[in-house]
């Protein structure tokens, strides 16, 4: 089975966590997978550039790390043409928040094995950041000459993120 729809996951509402007294170690999940995205920095890290750019949220919104990860690739395919030395990109927030589904069996004789709402803590699927209103999401920095690719690498990574965005310029 693939991925659910960012629907089901994009909501900013904080998901029910298990908390064990007598046996602390079931407090925690298990399983977690690891995050799909990997690189946060890219570019040239030490240069100095004068322009610096950011992607902000206009949505309190979970945004999962496959999300996180195309934005990030679709930035880097758009910049890499000025050169790997013309600019640095920074993903800011971290996939912390685990996402977890009870997943429902369906089909012939789905019945027999079925658990319904019993036990249904769910199971670790992947990892998500929580974006609040106003967060700064990417961040670039650019010579002025290259303002204008940077712009529409902004637009190009908040077209793959569930959220509306803003470029903002300091």
């Amino acid at each position: 089975m693939g991925l659910r729809p960012a629907k089901c996951y994009k909501k900013h509402k904080r998901a029910y966590t298990r908390v064990s007294i007598r046996k602390p170690r079931r407090s925690y999940v298990k399983g977690v997978p690891v995050s799909k995205i990997h690189r946060f920095e890219m570019g040239d890290k030490k240069k100095d550039f004068p322009v610096t750019m950011y992607l902000v949220a206009k949505q309190a919104v979970n945004i999962r790390s496959n999300a996180m990860e195309a934005a990030r690739i679709s930035m880097t395919k758009a910049m890499e043409k000025l050169g790997a030395d013309a600019y640095f990109i920074k993903v800011l927030p971290f996939p912390h928040h685990v996402m977890r589904e009870n997943p429902l069996a369906t089909g012939a004789g789905a019945d027999r094995f079925q658990t319904g709402m019993r036990l249904s803590f769910g199971k670790p699927i992947g990892t998500a950041a929580r974006i609040r209103v106003n967060q700064k999401l990417i961040m670039i920095r650019v010579g002025k000459s290259n303002v204008p690719a940077a712009k529409r690498a902004l637009k190009i990574a908040a077209s793959k993120l569930p959220t509306t965005s803003t470029v903002v310029s300091q």
